[in-house]
């Protein structure tokens, strides 16, 4: 592959993925950002926008950090050097960037975070410092000094009193300048230190990559929350206490049992769990950018289906499917689905892409659990009709 240096997607995972960084010169050749500085600038003005501003110099201290969305006059008190823009999940805002990520779609969609994007005029940084998370940093305009650590560190110390993560201390063992289409890929925990050389604009493609403790948390909430609320300790029948304060093998037996249907939860639960919690959107303000969802009414749905208008996906929507033996768990923003395996192929089709030809649209009326699944949908704002579809049932 020219974006892994000619390596195959086998042999990067195999020796690259989460274990040492990659520099590839050119990844994508002759690459341009389709988004300039003064558009990027513009989204993180807007509304449900994630974003930050880092000057290295603030006037209340060093690294200060400012979140948006930001007056359009704050931009012209910005110094003329070192400090940084960086806007997150520009992607779901701006649904052309899609094609950005694309290129990485070998690894797991459900591990794809966001694309973030970061301006920086000569000077702009935001300090060395460690992620937990899997990142490729493609420069995409202007020049961007990197250096890297030798070896992901196990325990680190950041300078104090600070809002950001900075590293009190930073040994570059790696010293490059990355181009427009370089790409530099980065495992978790290896420190590192860009600084612009001149206007650049870097995006980072990042990786989710939950915490273990998050995991146990959130399964456990999700194990809870179907357990029947009036359900309590109890021992009846229970024998005198002989020695006071004693916790017996009797009372620790009645809460092993209490916990049983915890404890022996299952594949199939952490399955279902699992699915809901990688598709949930992880800002509740990304929300406002899936479709309105239409009218309710099912007849006039599933006509337009029938006669094969084409569908899209919202940006922001998170797709996921788990095969079983005899069934299909679908996943989509949080909610789960059952469906029977014939049902794979159109599955498989909806997670592929983002826009969707007359046949899917057609294969979703054709059959009433796709088509129930259709609907659920459009009622959750993950897929619309193509926005040059006029027919009203878009919202």
């Amino acid at each position: 592959m020219q974006l892994l240096g000619g390596l195959s997607a086998e042999d990067f995972l195999r020796d690259y993925w989460q274990q040492r960084p990659l520099l590839v010169r050119q990844a994508i050749p002759g690459f341009a950002s389709p988004l300039s500085p003064d558009e990027l600038a513009g989204l993180a003005c807007e509304e449900g926008v994630s974003a930050r501003i880092i000057r290295e110099h603030g006037e209340t201290g060093p690294w200060q950090v400012s979140y948006g969305p930001f007056a359009e006059s704050v931009f012209a008190t910005l110094p003329e050097t070192h400090w940084t823009l960086l806007v997150s999940d520009v992607e779901k805002h701006v649904p052309e960037l899609l094609n950005v990520i694309e290129p990485f779609r070998f690894l797991p969609d459900w591990r794809i975070d966001d694309l973030m994007i970061s301006y920086a005029p000569e000077g702009g940084s935001v300090g060395p410092h460690i992620d937990d998370y899997d990142v490729f940093l493609l420069q995409a305009h202007g020049h961007r000094r990197w250096q890297i650590g030798g070896v992901p560190l196990q325990e680190e110390r950041y300078l104090p009193d600070l809002e950001l993560r900075i590293l009190e201390r930073f040994d570059a063992a790696e010293d490059w300048v990355l181009a427009p289409g370089d790409m530099l890929y980065l495992p978790p925990r290896y420190a590192h230190h860009g600084v612009a050389t001149d206007d650049c604009l870097t995006y980072s493609i990042g990786f989710r990559a939950p915490a273990q403790r998050e995991l146990v948390t959130g399964f456990a909430e999700f194990l809870a929350a179907r357990l029947p609320a009036a359900a309590r300790y109890g021992d009846a029948g229970m024998a005198p206490v002989q020695k006071k304060g004693e916790i017996d093998a009797a009372a620790l037996e009645r809460v092993r049992a209490l916990l049983a249907p915890v404890l022996q939860a299952g594949d199939n639960a952490l399955a279902v769990w699992f699915g809901q919690y990688v598709t949930e959107p992880k800002n509740p303000e990304l929300a406002e950018l899936l479709y309105d969802p239409p009218t309710d009414d099912s007849a006039a749905l599933r006509a337009r289906l029938a006669a094969g208008t084409p569908l899209e996906r919202a940006a922001v929507s998170r797709l996921a499917f788990i095969a079983e033996d005899e069934r299909l768990l679908f996943f989509w923003d949080g909610h789960c689905r059952i469906l029977p395996n014939e049902a794979r192929a159109t599955v498989e089709t909806l997670c592929e892409g983002y826009r969707y030809a007359p046949r899917v649209s057609q294969a979703l009326a054709r059959d009433d659990a796709l088509f129930a699944l259709a609907h659920a949908l459009f009622q959750s704002g993950c897929l619309g009709f193509e926005a040059d579809d006029d027919d009203g049932l878009n919202g």
